[in-house]
């Protein structure tokens, strides 16, 4: 997928002021400080769509961007960021929810992990949740340019028999680096399959 075009188009807490457009979304979504603006911006190879920040909960609201005037982008805040106050963090958690549970024009959401660290137990239960409430979703392993190639090898080998202790098979995961565009094909590559194959419920 060659992206020909990336625009902000709104930024809200309620989800039913997103976008009415029947388009087929892709929620980014990771714990704070996992690479995630850097990540959007990678892919979309727009250097500034996503605000990057080295202070971690930089993005506190639903963000949409519309790809190619095909697809929505969406990037939600980060959880588990422990400088968030409580009462933040329990506004953030949700209006997240109810971006999950409601919005149709999801298909997919990447959850994001940092390669370089064991399995967290706050992304597990994240992936729980949506698996729980049967929201499609797929792994991002983010920073693989900052590991050697075996020491990344064993972590995701220990994320995956993680996830095997709790699911009877690993979801559709991707390796990425941002500073290197590691995966970012295979990333796109799969928005482009997935978009074909819904393509027809949007437009019923």
């Amino acid at each position: 997928m060659k992206i020909h075009s990336a625009n902000f188009i709104i930024s809200n807490t309620d989800v039913s002021k997103c976008p009415k457009d029947q388009l087929p979304e892709y929620a980014f979504i990771g714990r704070s400080n996992v690479g995630k603006s850097s990540l959007i911006n990678a892919l979309t190879d727009h250097k500034k769509l996503a605000k990057t920040s080295g202070k971690p909960g930089k993005t506190q609201l639903i963000n949409h961007f519309k790809i190619n005037d095909e697809w929505f982008l969406v990037d939600l805040p980060g959880y588990g960021y422990a400088q968030v106050s409580k009462s933040k963090r329990k506004t953030f958690q949700s209006f997240i929810k109810d971006y999950f549970l409601q919005r149709e024009q999801l298909v997919c959401t990447f959850v994001l992990v940092d390669s370089r660290h064991e399995p967290q137990k706050i992304d597990l239960e994240f992936m729980q949740f949506l698996g729980e409430n049967g929201v499609p979703f797929g792994i991002i392993f983010t920073k693989a340019d900052k590991l050697g190639s075996s020491t990344l090898n064993k972590n995701i080998t220990k994320y995956k028999k993680q996830l095997l202790k709790t699911w009877e098979s690993i979801p559709t995961h991707f390796i990425t680096s941002s500073e290197t565009a590691m995966g970012r094909e295979d990333v796109l590559n799969f928005i482009t399959e997935v978009n074909k194959n819904v393509v027809d419920n949007f437009k019923s």
